[in-house]
């Protein structure tokens, strides 16, 4: 049987849930277990889909066209001028490619982008556009897919601290405001 991490290895780590799953892991793991096809990733395309079909012992079928077609890789970038300062695009973004802080301008780490496009809906101004890299001048080839990996897993774990510090919180808050029992000093009222 095919092993999940098998099936990951293979895949780009784009993390961008086009396969219908809600990263690269969780479709290995739907593969690993005849759950998923393994035609569904757009970012690997045909190379991808025929290494996984050969991994799986199935033979290749073409990418499912539901998901997407294959193209070239891409990076995001932000029209600077247009952009608000809004952070919408700062939590979808799987690898913490893009910085910037509210109210002052977004930038994206081309080296780091995966090319998801899971940025460009939660803009509101539209100033967020997917290039192919070849047409950006000077940007750097895509990230290798072990480093895609690990600043997701880097993401997802500042993600659940983050989710873990805030309840804290929130019960810490919670506790505080709850109305204590009055005390008498151990004394009985009569």
């Amino acid at each position: 049987m095919t092993s999940a991490d098998e099936l990951d290895a293979l895949l780009p780590q784009t993390q961008c849930t086009r396969c219908g799953y809600p990263g690269c892991r969780p479709y290995a793991q739907a593969m690993a277990e005849g759950d998923a096809p393994c035609n569904q990733c757009p970012p690997g395309g045909a190379a991808t889909v025929e290494a996984l079909a050969r991994l799986l012992g199935e033979r290749p079928r073409p990418l499912d066209p539901a998901r997407g077609i294959e193209g070239p890789p891409l990076v995001a970038q932000i029209n600077e001028d247009e952009c608000i300062g809004c952070a919408r695009c700062l939590p979808p973004c799987p690898v913490d490619a893009i910085i910037g802080a509210r109210k002052h301008m977004h930038t994206v780490i081309a080296q780091a982008c995966t090319g998801c496009e899971l940025c460009v809906a939660p803009c509101p101004v539209d100033c967020i556009v997917m290039l192919p890299r070849a047409a950006v001048p000077g940007a750097p080839p895509p990230p290798e897919a072990r480093h895609n990996r690990e600043r997701f897993n880097a993401h997802r774990a500042r993600a659940q601290r983050r989710e873990q510090e805030q309840a804290a919180l929130l019960a810490a808050r919670k506790q505080a405001s709850e109305p204590r029992p009055a005390s008498d000093g151990g004394r009985a009222h009569a």
